[in-house]
């Protein structure tokens, strides 16, 4: 139930976003997320793509670092509150949200959230145990040998 996220630090300048799209648009990578945080003179740029491995050797050959990092899925109502539900499961179970990103209109009246936990498996546990669905690599059309 764990996705495989690109996350890599660029630049804050002018047209260092468009160089990632552009390179990625041109090998065929489909953006399936994508959130991009100020940090100053650089950004954190976190993607889930459908093409981890040629996603991160194009970075490479752009002389951007990739990391790969294991983050979780989860659909949730998209009706006030159904976050705060589904938050308060997780504090009740001691596991910090590192960050988070969501987006709607993947499903009708859903919400998904993407999270990287302090404990990525016990969250998983946890949340399957409250039956909050969670999508796979399969949901979002990523290609990853690993699952």
């Amino acid at each position: 139930m764990k996705l495989k996220q690109i996350s890599i630090s660029i630049e804050n300048a002018p047209g260092r976003l468009y160089e990632v799209a552009q390179a990625l648009g041109e090998a065929g990578i489909n953006l399936r997320a994508l959130s991009l945080v100020d940090t100053g003179l650089f950004g954190q740029l976190r993607l889930l793509v459908s093409d981890i491995a040629t996603t991160r050797r194009i970075l490479m050959k752009l002389q951007m670092p990739a990391r790969i990092d294991d983050v979780v899925a989860a659909e949730i109502d998209d009706k006030p509150g159904s976050l705060a539900d589904m938050l308060k499961v997780l504090m009740d179970g001691h596991v910090n949200v590192n960050y988070t990103y969501a987006f709607v209109g993947f499903s009708p009246g859903k919400a998904v959230m993407i999270f990287r936990f302090s404990d990525n498996d016990k969250a998983i546990r946890i949340l399957q145990e409250n039956n909050i669905r969670l999508l796979d690599s399969k949901a979002f059309g990523i290609l990853d040998s690993n699952g």
